[in-house]
């Protein structure tokens, strides 16, 4: 064997050795929805005589089956017809999730646009968020509780809202988006007689579209599965989001669990689904030096 043909043949193994690595990773990452999509169509019965030794304390060891007996949707019909807690957590997230993102809108956008353009009095400041932004929320959970609890807005959904709203995270990501605008655009619209708000958004949104979806798209994740805010503000159960649905169902209901789960990561693909492209064209131009 010569030199070119050892050579494509080790190109060979490792094209081969690399699409199997892929492949071996995906259903690993796959494995635990498959589980769980498996386990909402399961029936009751079904699932305690499968996993009464983890749910029950008993003895022995579970049994699982890819594929049910018989298969039955009735875990999604108790939730979405004789669960009307259900669906109020469900619209509690809904109506969280829009009021947050609206303040994105109205607060975050010209916030990022005041950092990325203007220069004076901007150091200080942006050193401060970089280091909000690095915090976890066990740091600041106890003064935004002082906060809020002075404000008299605890146990009520403000509570979670007004501190996400102004989450620096989706500051920075459009941030680096209107840094990748050349000035010049800025200052020719300047020369024409355009005040601020119309560059902002006549030029500045539309040229940053991408980072600003991303952000947007990355922060209704953020706050759909957000668990420890409304933990920490929220006692009235009736006002919690629907990603602490799962905390009012005990071990023996895990069909149920596992149809509520599979509810809530429908609506996450939906939006990764809609948003796929303009998602990571915002990752990758967030990620270049503005």
């Amino acid at each position: 064997m010569n030199k070119n043909n050892a050579n494509r043949w080790l190109s060979w193994c490792m094209d081969k050795l690399s699409l199997f690595c892929m492949i071996g990773t995906g259903i690993l990452i796959c494995m635990p929805l498959v589980i769980l999509f498996c386990g909402s169509v399961t029936d009751a019965i079904e699932w305690k005589e499968r996993t009464a030794p983890l749910l029950l304390d008993n003895q022995g060891y579970i049994s699982w089956k890819w594929i049910p007996d018989y298969p039955t949707l009735e875990n999604y019909k108790e939730l979405l017809f004789y669960a009307p807690d259900f669906l109020v957590l469900f619209w509690n997230s809904i109506k969280i999730a829009a009021c947050i993102l609206v303040g994105h809108l109205l607060i975050g956008i010209p916030g990022a646009w005041f950092f990325a353009v203007y220069q004076k009095g901007r150091g200080v400041l942006f050193f401060i968020y970089i280091v909000l932004m690095l915090l976890p929320f066990q740091a600041t959970m106890l003064a935004k509780y002082i906060v809020l609890n002075s404000a008299g807005l605890l146990d009520s959904e403000w509570a979670v809202i007004l501190p996400s709203v102004f989450s620096t995270f989706p500051v920075f990501l459009i941030y680096r988006g209107f840094r990748r605008i050349p000035a010049e655009l800025f200052e020719v619209a300047r020369i024409d007689g355009a005040n601020e708000w119309t560059i902002l958004v006549k030029i500045g949104m539309p040229l940053a579209e991408s980072s600003i979806t991303s952000a947007f798209v990355l922060s209704f994740f953020e706050v759909w599965n957000m668990v420890e805010e409304p933990l920490a503000f929220l006692k009235d159960m009736s006002l919690w989001p629907l990603s602490l649905f799962l905390a009012q169902i005990d071990t023996t209901q895990a069909g149920r669990a596992c149809a509520a789960s599979v509810i809530t990561l429908i609506v996450s693909f939906f939006v990764f689904g809609i948003f796929k492209d303009s998602l990571e064209q915002g990752i990758v131009s967030s990620a270049l030096k503005g």
